[in-house]
């Protein structure tokens, strides 16, 4: 598809969010109620993501609408690699020898400029030649990058250490700052309230914070929230959650019901 010129320049950028287990699309949009039009797309199991992102195409009719330019956020196993020593010649190699990663999946990259870093994740093949077969301009990042961003920049109103945890897709992504650098990030795969709760304590323990002033904030589609936060809280005596009403001043997005926090903040508060 050939862009045309000012015009296709100027046009809001579609948003696909895309996971093992989901997929939801928006765009900003002046007509609607919200000032976004979104829409979760249910995907069918027993084919691929690529084919159930075809079929996307054919029957969502915010897909359907014109346009040239995307960004996509994908859910993967992410690599971050500080931004002096990435190498775009190695990366892929680098990315495969640190991660298993089927041989199906090209390794990408996006940088993450508030904190010094390349982040690599990998995204399928197929899947990424649906996407480039439709749109002439595509940025991919990781789901976690607006959250990343925008969670370091809060992170310097207080001298405290903090450590976050973000829920989403079956997972918990857990990380930390220090300064302009991450100090930790990882993710575990979680299906009990009681695993959230020893990975988060895990990472605690790693990095020696303080249970008494240090400070833990959970945000994202926390699973069994007054468990979790009950069963972290006899731990730590600063655990709070991220309320995306209160925390973007109640704009009208954080009211979509189903939309997930990284979508949410890569609107309001860019990648």
């Amino acid at each position: 598809m050939q862009e045309t010129g000012n015009d296709t320049a100027r046009q809001p950028r579609m948003t696909l969010r895309i996971s093992n287990h989901s997929m939801a699309f928006a765009m900003a949009d002046s007509l609607a109620v919200k000032g976004v039009a979104f829409e979760p797309y249910t995907a069918k199991s027993g084919i691929s993501t690529a084919a159930n992102l075809r079929e996307a195409l054919r029957s969502s009719a915010l897909l359907g609408r014109e346009c040239a330019r995307a960004q996509v956020l994908i859910d993967a196993p992410t690599l971050l690699v500080p931004i002096e020593e990435y190498d775009e010649a190695t990366a892929d190699a680098f990315y495969r020898y640190t991660l298993v990663t089927p041989a199906t999946n090209v390794v990408m990259s996006s940088v993450v400029p508030t904190l010094n870093s390349v982040a690599l994740f990998g995204v399928n093949r197929d899947l990424r030649q649906v996407i480039d077969d439709r749109y002439a301009d595509v940025r991919y990042m990781p789901v976690e990058q607006p959250v990343w961003s925008y969670l370091h920049r809060r992170s310097f109103s207080d001298t405290c250490h903090r450590l976050y945890a973000y829920f989403h897709d079956e997972r918990v992504s857990v990380f930390a700052f220090d300064k302009n650098r991450f100090r930790y990030c990882n993710a575990f795969d979680v299906n009990h309230v009681n695993d959230c709760v020893y990975f988060i304590l895990y990472v605690w323990r790693q990095l020696q914070l303080d249970a008494d002033r240090d400070e833990l904030y959970l945000a994202g589609n926390l699973p069994e929230r007054d468990e979790l936060v009950g069963l972290l809280r006899r731990y730590l005596r600063k655990c709070y959650t991220v309320n995306p009403a209160a925390e973007f001043n109640r704009a009208p997005i954080t009211e979509i019901k189903g939309m997930a926090l990284d979508m949410v903040t890569l609107f309001l508060k860019g990648r």
